[in-house]
């Protein structure tokens, strides 16, 4: 059950955001939230993190779908008790049917988080599908390395 409310909130939480960006700024416009840290710029992404691969849209939707087929795959192998493992597919989850949605809809996805605290390191506008598959595959990583031998089979 966590993994299923864990994606409805990230698919909420994604689009919502999405829809307060797209209802209130032009495309390549730019909020400062945080002077000298953190703006809202609202931008079209034609492809992957920083704009690779850009207008493979058709790639994109294929690896998603491939994503939530692994997801699906898997759910019934994971033991109900491994409650953090499930949350994190569903990070993940939630994230690809976000960006998802806007791939197929748009053509393009919505990103408009902008961190400028060290544009020399960081310079990348994100979502917060992004920000869920992001966190989500890091902590299943971490999950699962912790995970002792007789874990999950």
């Amino acid at each position: 059950m966590h993994i299923w409310i864990t994606l409805g909130l990230i698919v909420i939480l994604d689009r919502v955001s999405k829809i307060i960006i797209q209802n209130n700024l032009q495309i390549g416009e730019s909020v400062e939230l945080i002077p000298g840290f953190l703006h809202f710029t609202y931008i079209l992404n034609p492809g992957a993190a920083f704009g690779m691969l850009a207008g493979k849209t058709w790639f994109f939707v294929i690896t998603s779908l491939i994503v939530l087929g692994v997801i699906l795959f898997f759910l019934n192998k994971i033991p109900k008790e491994e409650k953090a493992i499930r949350i994190c597919m569903g990070l993940i989850g939630g994230g690809a049917l976000g960006n998802l949605y806007d791939r197929i809809f748009i053509g393009k996805v919505i990103d408009f988080i902008d961190f400028r605290a060290l544009p020399e390191l960081w310079s990348y506008i994100f979502n917060v599908a992004d920000s869920a598959v992001v966190i989500g595959s890091f902590l299943l990583i971490w999950f699962i390395y912790r995970q002792p031998e007789s874990g999950m089979s």
